[in-house]
């Protein structure tokens, strides 16, 4: 009983873990998140921060786990964007999607893109300036959160007198 209870433990650990180190889904419909983000982003006044990228990609999965683990860069994208996960891997490239974006691969992976409320691009951003040496620099990335979200781009933040 007590041999059957430890592996039972240790196979939960396991799954747990597993699931944390592959947050992209494959088979999900890419079309059908950006859909439901841009309209959840526009009802909130918000904008779309998108993380294009796959389980395979180690920086993919580090970005991931700085943005859910750093409390102030977790605060603000909960706070300023709706954030999802699109996969790029063999199993699923996501190339029609990928295309309405501008092609935002081009820029290696991840790669992070923001879209306004009504789904137009706002701006399409390299990883590689985000980091510090083998990991991602959190204050790098708050300022680049900061930057684009939708209180820095609203013109009545900047009055003309």
């Amino acid at each position: 009983m007590k041999k059957t209870i430890i592996t039972s433990i240790f196979i939960l650990a396991a799954i747990i873990v597993f699931a944390q180190e592959k947050p992209y889904n494959p088979t999900a419909n890419a079309k059908a998140d950006l859909i439901i983000a841009i309209a959840k982003a526009k009802s909130e006044g918000k904008h779309v921060l998108i993380q294009v990228g796959g389980n395979w990609c180690s920086w993919c999965i580090k970005f991931h786990k700085m943005a859910t683990t750093d409390f102030k860069v977790d605060s603000i994208i909960k706070v300023d964007y709706v954030f999802i996960l699109l996969n790029y891997s063999k199993e699923n490239k996501n190339f029609d999607v990928l295309k309405t974006l501008q092609n935002p691969q081009r820029f290696g992976f991840p790669v992070f893109v923001i879209l306004d409320g009504n789904g137009k691009l706002l701006h399409t951003q390299d990883s590689g300036l985000l980091e510090l040496e083998k990991n991602y620099d959190p204050k790098k990335v708050a300022t680049f959160l900061k930057q684009w979200n939708f209180k820095a781009l609203d013109p009545k933040n900047y009055p003309d007198k």
